[in-house]
């Protein structure tokens, strides 16, 4: 039996778990917070006055923090994308409206609220450009992206599962800087965020996990694969308006490393909570090809972390389109 069919087998036996997965991992749509419970509510007299209020504690919050915000907006609102890319998935039967294409579908509606919620605190806070910003997230859509995975469940549930956990430390950090600068609403909308992140996480790791446990040696190869090509954000491809795809994405991960919002030491923390998350060291039955995977997979936190600890983060704040620094302190 040819590896494709072997996966879809695997998959096929997963999906008869997947309605307690969304037991587990989602929360019903009458119970789940609605970006509207987090900002100024239009429908009351207060209303500008809120807003007022909500512009003015904006001010504090320094530039590459508007940069990293946006970036994430951004990030989260190309949510079309992923969608697409999901349903492509092996096994993810859409036409057929299986398990998991319910999944893909449900894990999409929760996901949506986050950009939701973000483009308008950006829009309210008026420190920013929305044309601008509105023109990136549609280039992002238009462009799409390629992370190295194919239709391969695999390799995509390991995408993720390592995403997932980024996007979760992302938003939590970006929620403390908030804070730390007085905006204890958008403090909450982030966390909230990372919340629903860390959720997401535990449930592709969890699809990873049961994978394992039937198939471990194809498993593990494709960890490995996943690994050695390194796990490209979905916003690799971010651009500004009147640019090509070139070097935006790295200015804006300069952005975060500066205020340490997703650094390089994260991208190998993350990978060792994987490693450690899935057992990788106590696996058993595994093939000759697989053990050298998972031998390879046990040294590399630690290769990475060599690297990470020789980069050099430029100090000098790259001018987005998006930010302009007359509108930021």
């Amino acid at each position: 039996m040819s590896i494709k069919n072997i996966r879809l087998e695997v998959m096929q036996l997963l999906e008869k778990k997947v309605d307690s997965f969304m037991n587990d991992f989602l929360i019903p749509v009458e119970k789940i917070w609605q970006p509207s419970d987090l900002l100024p509510d239009s429908e009351k007299e207060t209303f500008f006055e809120d807003v007022t209020e909500l512009r003015e504690i904006a001010k504090e919050l320094p530039y590459d923090f508007w940069v990293v915000l946006v970036g994430d907006t951004i990030t989260e609102e190309a949510l079309p994308t992923y969608e697409s890319w999901l349903t492509e998935v092996e096994g993810v039967d859409s036409e057929g409206r299986n398990g998991w294409s319910k999944w893909v579908k449900h894990w999409t509606g929760e996901e949506n609220r986050h950009g939701d919620v973000l483009n308008k605190y950006l829009y309210l806070s008026g420190r920013v450009n929305m044309r601008e910003i509105e023109m990136t997230t549609q280039h992002l859509i238009n462009d799409g992206f390629d992370i190295g995975t194919g239709k391969d469940p695999y390799k995509n549930f390991v995408y993720t599962s390592f995403q997932e956990l980024a996007t979760y430390i992302s938003h939590n950090r970006v929620s403390q800087i908030a804070k730390k600068f007085g905006d204890k609403k958008l403090s909450k909308m982030c966390k909230l965020i990372a919340g629903d992140e860390m959720r997401h996480h535990h449930a592709y790791g969890e699809f990873v996990n049961q994978i394992f446990k039937v198939d471990p040696s194809e498993m593990m190869l494709a960890f490995q694969y996943m690994m050695k090509q390194k796990i490209v954000m979905p916003a690799h491809f971010l651009r500004e308006s009147g640019q090509k795809i070139s070097s935006a994405f790295e200015h804006f991960s300069d952005s975060a490393q500066r205020i340490g919002v997703y650094t390089a030491a994260d991208y190998v923390d993350i990978l060792q909570k994987l490693i450690d998350k899935w057992e990788i060291e106590k696996m058993n039955g595994l093939t000759d090809e697989a053990e050298k995977a998972r031998d390879y997979l046990m040294k590399l936190p630690s290769r990475m972390a060599k690297i990470s600890e020789r980069l050099v983060i430029p100090e000098v704040e790259n001018v987005f389109k998006w930010v302009q620094p007359a509108l930021v302190k």
